[in-house]
């Protein structure tokens, strides 16, 4: 009975790990760029009785053997980097990558990663982030700009008064041969991880990398309905799990009663 209660515990909080994550995955719903996150579960360890394949005291062989397994425990948390619905802003400093990639910002002087391309000027005219990361390569856009074009192989052109070319730089992305591996730090951002791999630079477009366009954002690839689905499957595992615990609990006070 022991074993039961324990099992069907590590259910319980495998389940409340699940609705975390799904909760997190709610509240983001309406975040730029925002990857959603899945919890991967595994099986622990199994007490085997009986071996498959023994030879019995007759000469016969058992076919399948006794294993009684001891529960659940969480394997990763993992962040699924499909592509986010696109939504028309009209604003020249909104970037998309359509496909693979990041745009590449500088945070307290170390390179990191973000999906989100709703970019602003600072003081300086320089591209940054709401928190005041720069896009890197650093692109100052002038003061005079009344036009910023974006093409898709991420040629930056910010147009003057009669058509006439100010700024004229090229914007390169970044990928990782595993996405999932990133280490998500909050704010859009992800950093390298050795899981990861190191950042890939290239133009975008080439190389399998996705190619840009701006006056659009990316928004969450969450979507509601599945996540609601998620969390009633969660819910009900979890009262599941913790019928098994009151059922253990009351055969260990019925074996308790047998000495009365």
């Amino acid at each position: 009975m022991i074993r039961g209660l324990w099992t069907a515990a590590s259910g319980m909080v495998a389940q409340q790990m699940q609705t975390d994550v799904i909760a997190n995955n709610l509240a983001n719903t309406n975040t730029t760029g925002f990857k959603k996150s899945r919890a991967n579960f595994q099986d622990v360890m199994y007490q085997t009785m009986l071996v498959a394949g023994a030879i019995t005291p007759g000469g016969g062989q058992i076919p399948s053997g006794i294993q009684v397994g001891m529960g659940v425990r969480p394997a990763s948390v993992q962040k699924v980097f499909t592509e986010g619905d696109y939504t028309q802003t009209g604003n020249d400093l909104d970037f998309i990558i359509e496909g693979r990639g990041f745009f590449q910002v500088m945070q307290n002087g170390e390179p990191v990663y973000t999906r989100a391309g709703n970019f602003s000027r600072d003081a300086e005219g320089f591209i940054t982030t709401p928190a005041g990361d720069r896009l890197q390569p650093e692109i100052a856009i002038p003061p005079e700009t009344i036009l910023v074009t974006l093409q898709s192989n991420g040629l930056l052109t910010a147009h003057g008064q009669g058509d006439e070319i100010l700024v004229q730089e090229q914007i390169t992305i970044h990928n990782f041969v595993n996405p999932s591996g990133l280490f998500a730090m909050g704010q859009n951002l992800f950093r390298p991880t050795e899981g990861s791999g190191p950042a890939i630079e290239g133009i975008p477009g080439e190389d399998g990398l996705g190619t840009l366009a701006n006056n659009y954002l990316e928004m969450s690839n969450v979507s509601v309905v599945e996540e609601m689905v998620g969390m009633i499957v969660g819910q009900r595992a979890y009262e599941a799990n913790s019928k098994s615990v009151q059922t253990a609990d009351a055969m260990l006070g019925l074996a308790n009663g047998l000495k009365r």
